[in-house]
């Protein structure tokens, strides 16, 4: 990564690569399907019927080479440079997504948390009318200042309050191809609209490593993880097939999930079906 693009990254919240992944897309795409057969083909082992969204988690885990993105060159440049070389792996979500996404953060960690990030392989050519992402710049600085403070309070409501519909809500759109990569901080608002019935996507969630006296923030986080039903944060296969390098972004998580069984039991018992996202 260069010094411009670190810098675009820290001031707007997102980055996208265009092409970065063109040389695998074909292996990639043919896995993402192969993991979706071998779980019924849809939400929870049930065929996906266009209705709403599917979606496995975790997802690269479930195909071998899958896993083996957490070591391409490529993809460990990236989360090295913007969270060190001892980053975490956070898992990862395969979807089958339909229609809308309207506007949201997938986190509201604050300045002084660890950073958490996405890096999200669309697998079908996007535009601004087909569901492509739209990220509103800046938006990452939630609890900094009063804009994003704003921002967080009204944007689901945009019509009561800016009399606009949320797709007129000023964004950038990220058109993408297949191949491509698009990257944000958790924090980053973002959304989609116009998409179709099938649209495939998966995401990989990577973070600062904790510091030691943070350790309970981190088990906390990995608690949130019980509304997919998972027993452990990652599949023995992502655990056995791990390098040395790639162990150096497990071990943390590995080491502080043992309660999420439990508390994924009591989901089950809370819940009809596994989260959706």
């Amino acid at each position: 990564m260069t010094e411009q693009q670190i810098n675009f990254f820290s001031t707007f919240g997102y980055l996208s690569f265009p092409g970065l992944m063109a040389d695998r897309i074909e292996d990639i795409e043919s896995a993402f399907e192969q993991v979706w057969q071998e779980h019924g083909g849809g939400h929870n082992g049930k065929q996906h019927e266009g209705k709403a969204r599917s979606c496995i988690v975790p997802f690269i885990d479930q195909s071998e080479y899958l896993c083996s993105l957490l070591d391409d060159p490529r993809i460990l440049d990236i989360a090295i440079t913007l969270l060190g070389d001892d980053f975490n792996y956070m898992g990862s979500d395969g979807n089958y997504y339909v229609g809308d996404t309207g506007w949201h953060s997938d986190g509201t960690h604050k300045a002084e948390d660890p950073m958490h990030i996405k890096i999200a392989f669309y697998l079908d050519s996007l535009t601004g009318s087909t569901g492509a992402l739209r990220v509103i710049p800046g938006s990452h600085y939630l609890f900094t200042d009063r804009y994003a403070d704003r921002l967080q309070q009204d944007i689901r409501q945009s019509q009561e309050c800016w009399a606009i519909h949320e797709q007129n809500v000023p964004a950038i759109i990220i058109e993408t191809n297949p191949g491509d990569l698009v990257l944000f901080n958790h924090n980053t608002k973002h959304a989609s609209f116009g998409g179709g019935k099938r649209r495939r996507m998966f995401t990989v969630n990577m973070c600062q490593r904790y510091p030691a006296d943070r350790l309970e923030a981190l088990r906390e986080y990995i608690g949130k993880s019980a509304r997919f039903w998972i027993q452990r944060k990652y599949s023995e296969q992502m655990v056995e097939t791990a390098t040395p390098e790639r162990w150096k972004h497990l071990e943390q998580v590995r080491a502080n999930d043992s309660h999420l069984a439990e508390l994924s039991q009591q989901a089950r018992e809370d819940m009809a079906e596994p989260s959706r996202g």
